[in-house]
Formats: C-alpha cells, sequence, structure tokens
C-alpha cells in the first residue's frame, strides 16, 4: 500500500476502487477497532452513521464486520448528517464515531471519516497508527468476545431535538417562508422537520434521495436550484446543504448567495457585541476573502488562518481557546454547541439572526465588499505531480512578484480530490485573471507533457 489512506477529511476515493473497497473497509474497520478498545471487556461501542449514497450500504457491512471482528459493539444510525455522528459518538458515550460519506462529492465517490470519543475528528498523529494498522496484523476478539451490531432508530431523533436547543429561547420562526435545499443527502428528513418545528414555511428541495442523486445539481455546491425555488416561491431566504450537511450557504430573498466568509462575519460581528466571542478572533482557513479580515480589522477582532479543512480550524480553535471558526465553503463551526462544521446549526443561528433583528437576508449577507477572488481547479491522474515541474515553478515565481503588494496567490492540491486548486485574489482583476491562467496553462502544458492528464 503505497499511497497513505487518510487525506484532510479521513479516507475518500471512487466507490468500489482503492480505497473505497469493501475489503479495505473491512481491515480499517478492524484496525479502528482494535486501537479504540483499550482492555478485553465487551463495553466498548461505536456509531455508524452514513448519507445517501448506494454505496454507503456496502461500506457499512464491511466496516460493521470488521469492527465487530475486534470485539467493537456497532450502533447502526442509518442516514445522518456528520455533524449528528459527532453529537451522537458523545452523547452515547461511544468510543468511535464513523460516518460514510463524501460530503460534496457526487454518489461515485465514498468517504470514511471518524470521531474519537470527544465527537471530534481524529488527529493526524492517531489516522496514522490506524493506518499502520491496517498494513499489519490485527488481532481478532476471541470468538466469545466478538462484537454486536443493532439498528438505533432514534439516532436522528435525537440529533435533531439537539440541534433545536441551539435557536435562542423566545424566539420562533413563524411567519418565515425558508427554502431548505437537502442536496438529496444525509439531512433529508432532520432539516425540513426541524425547520417545521420551529415554525416555519418550509419548502424543501433536493429531499428525495435514490442513492444516485446525492448533490446532483443540487445543494451547496449548485444552489442555482434552490435560489430559483427562493425567487419562485416569495421565500425570505435559502438554507443549502451539502451531501453530508456539514457545510452551508445562504440564499437571500433576491437569489443572491453568500458564501461561509459573509456568514462568519455576521456571526463574529454579532458575539463580539454580545460579548461571547471568546479570544476576539475568528479561525478560517487560508481561502478565505481578505475582505473578511478586513471586516474583523475594522473591528478590532482578528482572523486567524489555518490549512485548508475543517479538521485544521478545528484544531486551531481548540488550541487557542477560540469557539467560532470555519471556511468559505461553508464548513461553520461553533463548539459553544458542535464538534465539528454543523450546517444545519449555523442556517438557524442565521434565522435567529433575522429574527431578532428583523432584517431582510440580503441585509444581513451582506457584510464586507468582497476582494476579486479567482479559482480555478485543474484535475489530474493519480501520481501526477506537476507543481514540482521547473516550468510550473518559474510561472508561480514570477506570478508571485506581479501580484506581491496587491493581492496574493494560493495553490495547493486538494485533500478529498485530484485536483491542483489554483487561487488567486487582486482588486485589479485584470491581472488577477491573467496570473491565475498563467499558472493554470503552464499546469496543464506540466501534465500534458509527462502524460498525466489533465482529465476531463
Amino acid at each position: 500500500m503505497s499511497d497513505r489512506l487518510f487525506g484532510t477529511d479521513g479516507v475518500r476515493g471512487r466507490a468500489n476502487s482503492w480505497p473505497m473497497t469493501a475489503e479495505l473497509a473491512l481491515k480499517l474497520g478492524a484496525a479502528a477497532g482494535r486501537y479504540f478498545r483499550r482492555d478485553g471487556s465487551a463495553a466498548h461501542r461505536v456509531v455508524i452513521g452514513k448519507d445517501t449514497r448506494l454505496s454507503g450500504y456496502m461500506l457499512e457491512n464491511a466496516l460493521t464486520a470488521g469492527l465487530t471482528s475486534t470485539g467493537m459493539n456497532v450502533l447502526l444510525l442509518g442516514p445522518v448528517p456528520t455533524p449528528a455522528v459527532g453529537y451522537l459518538t458523545r452523547s452515547m458515550r461511544a468510543d468511535l464515531g464513523v460516518m460514510i460519506s463524501a460530503s460534496h462529492n457526487p454518489h461515485q465517490d465514498n468517504g470514511i471519516k471518524f470521531f474519537g470519543p470527544d465527537g471530534f475528528k481524529l488527529s493526524d498523529g492517531a489516522e496514522a497508527e490506524i493506518e499502520a494498522m491496517v498494513v499489519g496484523d490485527v488481532t481478532p476478539a476471541k470468538p466469545e468476545n466478538i462484537g454486536r451490531a443493532k439498528r438505533i432508530e432514534d439516532g436522528r431523533g435525537r440529533y435533531q431535538e439537539f440541534v433545536k436547543t441551539s435557536f435562542p429561547s423566545g424566539l420562533r420562526l413563524d411567519g418565515l417562508k425558508v427554502v431548505i435545499d437537502c442536496a438529496n443527502g444525509a439531512a433529508y428528513k432532520a432539516a425540513p422537520e426541524v425547520l417545521w418545528e420551529l415554525g416555519a414555511e418550509v419548502i424543501p428541495v433536493g429531499v428525495t434521495p435514490n442513492g444516485t442523486n446525492i448533490n446532483l445539481r443540487c445543494g451547496s455546491t449548485h444552489v442555482e436550484t434552490a435560489a430559483e425555488a427562493v425567487v419562485a416561491h416569495g421565500a425570505h431566504v435559502g438554507i443549502c446543504l451539502d451531501g453530508d450537511a456539514d457545510r452551508v450557504m445562504i440564499i437571500d430573498e433576491a437569489g443572491r448567495v453568500a458564501d461561509g466568509d459573509q456568514i462568519m462575519a455576521l456571526l463574529a460581528g454579532r458575539w463580539a457585541e454580545d460579548g461571547r466571542l471568546q479570544g476576539g478572533a475568528l479561525v478560517a482557513t487560508v481561502m478565505s476573502n481578505l475582505g473578511l479580515e478586513r471586516y474583523l480589522d475594522a473591528r478590532g477582532l482578528r482572523l486567524e488562518r489555518t490549512s485548508v479543512g475543517d479538521r485544521y480550524v478545528v484544531e486551531r480553535m481548540r488550541e487557542g481557546g477560540f469557539n467560532l471558526g470555519g471556511e468559505q465553503s461553508g464548513h461553520i463551526v461553533m463548539t459553544d454547541y458542535a464538534t465539528t462544521g454543523d450546517g444545519l446549526l449555523a442556517g438557524l443561528q442565521f434565522l435567529a439572526e433575522m429574527v431578532r433583528s428583523g432584517k431582510p437576508a440580503s441585509e444581513l449577507t451582506r457584510n464586507f465588499e468582497t476582494v476579486p477572488q479567482l479559482l480555478k481547479n485543474v484535475r489530474f491522474a493519480a501520481g501526477g505531480r506537476p507543481l514540482e515541474a521547473d516550468t510550473v515553478k518559474a510561472v508561480i515565481a514570477a506570478s508571485e512578484e506581479r501580484i506581491k503588494g496587491r493581492g496574493r496567490i494560493l495553490i495547493r492540491k486538494s485533500g478529498t480530490e485530484p485536483l491542483i486548486r489554483v487561487m488567486a485574489e487582486c482588486e485589479d482583476e485584470g491581472l488577477l485573471v491573467d496570473i491565475v491562467e498563467g499558472i493554470v496553462d503552464a499546469v496543464h502544458t506540466a501534465l500534458q507533457r509527462d502524460g498525466d492528464g489533465p482529465l476531463s
């Protein structure tokens, strides 16, 4: 096994291809089970949730076999959001939580994410230890200590009741017409029910999963469908989740989209006014817009930047004692409530501010002027290393010199897909386009020369 299993968000890949095979999932389950079983007792338990992908059945069964083979008792939650697994791992006193999902990716992909007993995603160190066990030998439990597996029917209900407790006491959503796009994913039941129970008139979108339509022309990465529904129904606001409901995008009453940066700006400003923004800072990644940083600076607040990935945001939050963070892509992490990004919870916080302030969504989603930002992706074949090419390095160096003092460039490999992401930020839009396209062209040329793509 030459390639590393774990990326920035667990193990992820195309279903029925390495590493997302039943065989690997069984080994991964056995390794995780052995890692978390601290002694020989039969009291250890793991909760497993999944989204609505067809391949979830296969991986769920394989993981269950591996986990029970090491003596873990498995509690199967069925389709629930990723943050529900984080919450239920802790509230049900499980030793381990597992979420089967590839988040915003198409249905052909799937992934496996692990949560520790505290409800937080595992550290790099813990993942490395489990990975080492996968390629080694895992000692199975004695026959009399093999674990059991059973379905938990009220897991989703437990999560829904928890999420409702985050909504401010005394407030209701009566009179608000809300479009909720669940991306045909894990929150297709939970999100509409929570909104309706809090008083909203709910217009559901993306709530008919069939195993292959998750994230298909819907959800937080394809907001056009929900935006059209907001305008067509005269809704006050739209909330777009991704396939595992740990991301959110907000759509105002005119159908305009606000990303995670605008949502974080709203919450940071509000929490600072209320004296509840711990550490006087917001934690976000290197992808967040320069306009957000300027917004915070003007209020005497700081922006703490991390590498891309909500796990790195959470790690910095825990290290520094901060309670608000997230990503431009819509992961909003509020550790006062949850251990990971929670799109539904963040959407409720936005709705609460609408109710409290009496302001329309269009006003609450325009907190700062964004600095023009351009992101382009180049897909490449596995094993390709275009960023190591001297020609690409030379173009990047020249581009950084051109934009110096006027903006910034960020180039990285995606941790969840075979993509090179090229992003630049600059108020001179002509220079911005020229720089990004120049780097993308250099990457394309390097890939074609080396026979690695790019892929269509």
